[in-house]
């Protein structure tokens, strides 16, 4: 799938969007999330989430990766210096937002601990041994 090229003017429109902003700027810090990570992070539901990321990777400003069942998002290392320095203006006047964002992810702790817990199978403690129902 080819992206558009990244104007101003589609910059602007896609970080005028609280969410969107949000995940941006969660990306400038962090060198990549899994959409579950960010989901944690935003308090949003996974489906409002993956909506705004796909826009903003259609947009040309996030690059994804599938590994297993899970989507990864980073920034997209080609960016242009201007946007550049508009992302590392707008971190440096985080919202409070951002800010919160930044604090579930920090509470929810490392990268690979967040990650487990993401990727975790359900306990098998959830479910009846003999109806199959959740327990």
């Amino acid at each position: 799938m080819t992206t558009a090229v990244l104007t101003p003017a589609a910059l602007h429109r896609c970080l005028a969007d609280e969410t969107r902003l949000t995940l941006t700027l969660l990306l400038c810090t962090e060198p990549e999330l899994c959409v579950c990570e960010m989901t944690e992070a935003l308090a949003a539901p996974q489906p409002r989430v993956s909506r705004h990321l796909a826009h903003l990777r259609r947009a040309g400003l996030l690059r994804d990766r599938r590994r297993g069942a899970w989507i990864y998002y980073r920034l997209e290392p080609t960016l242009p210096e201007w946007v550049s320095t508009i992302l590392e203006a707008s971190r440096d006047a985080a919202p409070p937002e951002v800010i919160t964002a930044h604090r579930r992810l920090a509470d929810a702790g490392t990268a690979s601990r967040r990650q487990a817990a993401c990727h975790a199978e359900p306990s098998p403690a959830l479910f009846s041994s003999t109806s199959g129902d959740i327990a």
